[in-house]
């Protein structure tokens, strides 16, 4: 199916079910699938060919969820803006999608986006919802599309048509601009709901940024079966975890930073009773043993995982919950697993030089599978590199076991290498998320004399929290080699994290390693 038809198939079987509840408001699938109509037929009177671009700037609404279907009633290319990103950041992306209409949410973005309008070459029309004080040359939203028709548009999509451009997160250099099909996103929500079952009908609460995979797995699959999303603007752990236990949440999509916040930050978190919550699905990077566990007894729900990325729609492995529950009563090390490959896909483990390697061996993990990308906007080097053979070169070093359980080791660049050892940061920060007042943990390499490089732990502490630098190297003694131990601790307000939530290992890097042979990128 194509993406816009689930909703269309909501709104003819119930249509007025709630499609949304956002701030105390709440969508019908009637309501939502006319206002789409309006919003897709606008698209159109504004001149906007299949194909032709435009970007979105908001934080998590109702509107951004309006926008990825009416887009692809008419073939138009939603390109989501991290609304995280420097002004400068949203000039490339923008003018490099060509993006030939931009919509915004509140005076904020506007604003911004007014500063650099000099610099938008390919923008001909701008839009703001919610906007308190006029700006030039922009419309408000609602009624800019006032005038539309509410009838279904009639331009034939099919399911090669490009459905969304979502850019990777530019750890080294610009970033680049994945090309997702109406067949990609259709094969990935397959693959998601026959792994990780979902209650039907389903009230997800959205949380995850609505620019970011996560969130779209989470809202494509829940649309599919005719569910509620529940969104919250912005994470907020005390509002997540009141969500869960008081909105009647049957799922939702966290990354593994937001559950530990939860865990970690949240004084009722242990006390509250989540008895409609079904099921917590975790990605976009790996979750200490422990945190899961921890997570499991608390929330008292199922847990599925997936692992993929921008380029992937969504997941190409999948734990299931009952994998979870395997991994508890009987082989423990699977909850160090992202679980098996998807439905009709491949998974390999490769060398440097791309060849497979045998069970257990660590390498690149690639893929193949209808969910795979077109490849890279404008940039053939960087698709064909990414896309060699046809297979997705992940960029992420792992193993595979004798069932298929793929194991994540870490970034392949940001392994360390001491004295000739190589270790695994993800080793280090799962003995570091084991300590009840660390929030949220990155290591990395920085350089050592003696030994090239060593480990040095940037670490987010509880508030109020007394524990020092000496006592979380002591707690790692007992879990984990002595050579893997951090050397050093730095004590941070922030991780700093890309869209999908990957660590951005470069930015902590960097002040080490200026002015070394190394390259940190």
């Amino acid at each position: 199916m194509l993406l816009h038809e689930h909703l269309e198939k909501g709104a003819e079987k119930k249509p007025n079910f709630s499609f949304s509840e956002f701030e105390k408001k709440s969508l019908s699938y009637h309501e939502a699938n006319l206002l789409s109509n309006k919003l897709a037929n606008k698209l159109v009177d504004e001149g906007l060919q299949v194909g032709d671009r435009f970007a979105f700037l908001a934080k998590n609404c109702t509107e951004m969820a309006i926008m990825y279907y009416a887009a692809s009633k008419v073939g138009v290319v939603p390109v989501p803006l991290n609304y995280r990103l420097a002004d400068q950041e949203w000039s490339y992306i923008i003018n490099d999608s060509k993006a030939k209409l931009i919509i915004v949410k509140g005076n904020e973005y506007a604003d911004r986006i007014n500063m650099i309008k000099p610099e938008l070459l390919d923008v001909k029309k701008y839009v703001s919802i919610e906007l308190e004080e006029p700006i030039n040359d922009f419309s408000d939203f609602y009624n800019w599309i006032s005038d539309s028709s509410e009838t279904k548009p009639t331009r034939n999509v099919i399911e090669e048509d490009d459905v969304y451009q979502m850019y990777t997160s530019g750890t080294t250099g610009h970033p680049k601009g994945a090309i997702l099909l109406q067949r990609n996103v259709a094969a990935n929500i397959r693959q998601y709901l026959d792994r990780l079952t979902l209650p039907n009908p389903s009230r997800t609460l959205l949380v995850a940024p609505m620019y970011h995979a996560a969130a779209m797995i989470n809202m494509c699959g829940c649309i599919a079966l005719g569910g509620t999303i529940v969104i919250q603007e912005d994470f907020i752990p005390q509002n997540v975890v009141d969500c869960l236990a008081n909105e009647k949440i049957t799922h939702t999509v966290l990354v593994p930073a937001m559950i530990q916040a939860c865990l970690v930050s949240v004084p009722n978190v242990e006390s509250n009773d989540y008895n409609d919550l079904d099921q917590i699905h975790y990605g976009a990077s790996p979750i200490a043993p422990e945190t899961l566990k921890r997570a499991m007894d608390v929330f008292k729900c199922k847990f599925g995982q997936g692992f993929g990325m921008t380029e992937t729609v969504a997941v190409i492995c999948l734990m299931t919950p009952e994998e979870h529950i395997r991994a508890l009563n009987e082989k423990p090390e699977l909850l160090k697993s992202c679980g098996r490959p998807a439905i009709d896909t491949q998974v390999e483990i490769r060398d440097d030089d791309d060849n497979p390697l045998p069970i257990g061996e660590v390498g690149q993990i690639c893929a193949k599978g209808p969910q795979i990308m077109k490849g890279y906007w404008n940039k053939d080097e960087e698709s064909q590199k990414a896309l060699k053979g046809g297979w997705m070169h992940t960029g992420d070093a792992g193993r595979m076991d004798e069932e298929g359980f793929v194991f994540i080791q870490d970034r392949i660049k940001d392994m360390i290498v001491s004295g000739g050892e190589n270790i695994y940061s993800t080793e280090v920060e799962a003995a570091l998320f084991a300590h009840p007042d660390v929030i949220d943990a990155a290591v990395i390499g920085v350089p050592d004399e003696k030994y090239g490089e060593v480990v040095k732990a940037c670490i987010v502490k509880k508030e109020g929290s007394k524990v020092n630098e000496e006592d979380l190297i002591n707690f790692c003694k007992d879990r984990i080699a002595s050579y893997k131990k951090p050397q050093s601790i730095d004590f941070i307000d922030e991780v700093p994290r890309n869209a999908s939530g990957k660590v951005l290992k470069k930015v902590l890097r960097e002040p080490y390693w200026k002015g070394q042979d190394r390259q940190v990128s």
